[in-house]
């Protein structure tokens, strides 16, 4: 079993490790920790801040662990003299032209150059002369630079070319000259660039929203989940007193892995903009600030006094499982099913059965991009969408052994550019046709491909002919794996938003169900943006509008009564990502003024109305919702496309679609136009409409990398 590890000695005990390894990963296998700068496990090695410098027997000189790859009976040592004696020169030299400013550095306290100086550095200085200045560089409304700690690890750099895939990050200069910034002065513009910032193990790059406002020691930290796109990714929300401080990535391997996105980490000072903090109704056509009782009765009245109309409600894109089936519960008690979500979906029952959840989930994982051979993506731009799947995916592209292709509609705008070589297949719905017909050149590729992936934008399922149009791939995908012979799910959509695969669970449907034959008496709008709303009430004409959500925008034009709900920090509660996983954000905050959880405002309305629940806890909706889904002897991992459940039973051999019975002609597009505002929040954010001012003008210096 261990015929193919190589043996090393580390200090004296043996260890196996892997070919190819190098001298640091033997030495942590052992547990012995080596210090280090430049070194990163999700980037390439460069060697250049020697802090790793170990002993090697029959070596002259100290050596680099992180670039010396392991051989056989290699005896490593780590706490001789002459190691010591390295590393404290490593960091003199580091600290010859290193400011003195700790006191009002931002990275005071989870400094990796202070530790290590502290560690490993000697407890004087001999040098007195003049230290270096550096000009700071303008990477944009997110990133500070003060370029004259930045001691040229070179992270920032590498993180820029490999993962985000915008190399505009270089160094120029040698020796005492070197400098590390943007070519010609461009701003750094990417999706992810505040990953820079924790990679940076110096004060050199720090948050600018974060900048002098808090110390690491003063925080409360709270692990929980992004919402801001269908990822979920991980992330733990830093607070103190009743205010977050900042927003930091949590370890997830099979999502996120240690990234976030830029809007999941700026866009938290939204959450104190226009919020919603005391319940009001609506009385001489204006909103008054009314108690809880009066706001529930107020509902109750018009319900009782609506002559007909059945009551209808629309979730949004943040609402939480359990509020959303509290929501539904509460409908069905006063006799209605009639719920739909913001985002514009289609019943495609008829042509895909109950399975159509299947086609709307990621069918495989995440993950699962760093095994393709061949990846198709149809009508999506995850740059702009899950910008952490982009990254997945030009990972994927560094490997090599890939061929990506793309059915979309491109412009000259800077965003709708890849961060990975990628063949344009065409612009519209004739080419996916072709494909699904087996007469496209690229059928040939798919069916070589051992791992093949089919991505597609949930922009489709917007469109009138979305059955059609999924039902195409799903034969895309039947022929695909009939040819390679895989068992796995191949076609993968990348859902809009947090809430949207939690009200597919619910059975709620799209909002192109936005008639009805019966006349709406009242409408609820859980967390709904006011755009959404608008479109809604001009449809269905209702009598009666409650709003119900954390922020006030445009629906409160037309809401009767505003319940003020809790935003996704203020509470306990589960969301469903692309894949079907159940992740859940954890209370970081408590709401502001009057605001309530959601789940339980709707519990209490339902009291209010005679139509009680029956609970009265969070664990309590939990069982009830669990039950519902899935049955009270079941469990979530049996969740239909919950990870490690399996998969609901594939469709019957799809027809395929005669092009004359869709328009071929249609564009393949993405449902963002602007990543940095697409909920209540980020629109909310002077950050990101910062970003969204700076960042989405054209950048003729990016390119593909």
């Amino acid at each position: 079993m261990n015929d193919n590890k190589v043996k090393v000695t580390v200090d004296g005990m043996d260890v196996l490790v892997e070919p190819g390894s190098s001298v640091l990963q033997a030495c942590e296998k052992v547990g012995v920790e080596i210090p280090r700068f430049c070194f990163h496990e999700r980037l390439l090695v460069s060697g250049n801040c020697r802090m790793c410098l170990v002993e090697i027997e029959k070596q002259i000189k100290p050596v680099a662990s992180c670039a010396m790859p392991v051989m056989p009976n290699m005896n490593i040592f780590t706490d001789t003299p002459l190691v010591k004696k390295a590393r404290e020169g490593v960091l003199e030299f580091l600290l010859l032209n290193h400011p003195l400013d700790c006191p009002i550095c931002d990275q005071g306290g989870e400094c990796d150059l202070q530790d290590q100086a502290m560690l490993y550095g000697s407890d004087r200085s001999r040098f007195y002369e003049t230290k270096r200045g550096v000009e700071d560089n303008n990477y944009g409304p997110l990133v500070k630079s003060i370029m004259t700690r930045c001691i040229h690890c070179t992270r920032c750099v590498r993180f820029a070319t490999e993962v985000a895939g915008v190399p505009t990050l270089g160094t120029t200069g040698r020796g005492v000259d070197t400098e590390v910034g943007t070519y010609i002065e461009q701003t750094f513009k990417s999706e992810l660039s505040g990953n820079i910032i924790d990679l940076c193990p110096v004060g050199a790059l720090t948050s600018k929203p974060y900048a002098f406002t808090a110390r690491p020691w003063e925080l409360q930290h709270t692990e929980s989940v992004d919402v801001h796109d269908a990822l979920g990714s991980n992330i733990r929300i830093d607070s103190r007193g009743t205010e977050i401080m900042r927003i930091i990535p949590r370890l997830h391997e099979d999502l996120n892995e240690e990234w976030i996105s830029d809007k999941a980490r700026f866009s938290y000072d939204g959450l104190k903009s226009q919020r919603l903090m005391e319940p009001m109704v609506r009385k001489e056509g204006q909103l008054q600030p009314v108690s809880w009782m009066e706001a529930l009765n107020a509902i109750k009245k018009a319900h009782q006094t609506a002559n007909e109309g059945t009551p209808s409600a629309v979730v949004g894109e943040l609402a939480d499982m359990e509020s959303s089936f509290m929501l539904k519960r509460l409908l069905a008690a006063l006799g209605s099913s009639d719920i739909v979500t913001t985002f514009q979906g289609v019943d495609a029952s008829p042509v895909l059965g109950k399975d159509f959840l299947g086609s709307e989930t990621f069918g495989s994982t995440v993950r699962a991009i760093e095994e393709a051979d061949v990846i198709l993506m149809v009508g999506t731009f995850p740059r702009k969408e899950c910008p952490l799947i982009e990254a997945r995916l030009r990972k994927r592209f560094l490997e090599g052994n890939v061929r990506m292709a793309t059915v979309y509609h491109n412009d000259s705008d800077y965003q709708q550019k890849h961060t990975y070589d990628v063949e344009h297949l065409g612009s519209d719905l004739s080419v996916v046709q072709s494909i699904a017909e087996g007469v496209h050149p690229f059928c040939q590729a798919l069916a070589q491909s051992k791992n093949p992936l089919i991505l597609y934008g949930a922009k489709i399922l917007q469109d009138e002919d979305a059955s059609a149009i999924v039902a195409m791939l799903r034969d895309i995908e039947a022929h695909t794996k009939a040819f390679s012979g895989t068992s796995q799910d191949v076609l993968n959509c990348i859902q809009p938003s947090a809430s949207q695969m939690g009200s597919s669970w619910l059975g709620f449907q799209g909002s192109k169900k936005q008639t009805s034959s019966d006349e709406t008496s009242i409408l609820f709008g859980l967390h709904v943006s006011g755009e959404a709303l608008l479109e809604v009430v001009e449809a269905r004409q209702p009598s009666f509008v409650v709003v119900q959500g954390s922020h006030g925008d445009a629906a409160l034009t037309v809401a009767d009564v505003v319940l003020p709900g809790a935003a996704y920090t203020e509470k306990d509660s589960l969301f469903v990502n692309t894949e079907g996983r159940i992740q859940g954000t954890r209370r970081a905050l408590t709401p502001p003024g009057e605001s309530r959880v959601d789940w339980s405002i709707l519990a209490a309305l339902s009291e209010v109305l005679g139509v009680s629940q029956g609970m009265h806890s969070l664990e309590e909706v939990r069982e009830a919702l669990q039950s519902s889904l899935l049955g009270s002897n079941s469990s979530w991992g049996e969740a239909p496309g919950s990870r490690g459940s399996s998969r609901l039973p594939e469709p019957e051999w799809l027809p395929r679609f005669a092009l004359g019975q869709i328009s071929g002609s249609k564009k393949m597009t993405s449902w963002v136009n602007d990543y940095y505002r697409t909920d209540v929040i980020s629109k909310n954010s002077a950050v990101m409409a910062k970003c969204s001012q700076i960042l989405n003008e054209p950048n003729v210096g990016v390119q593909n990398g």
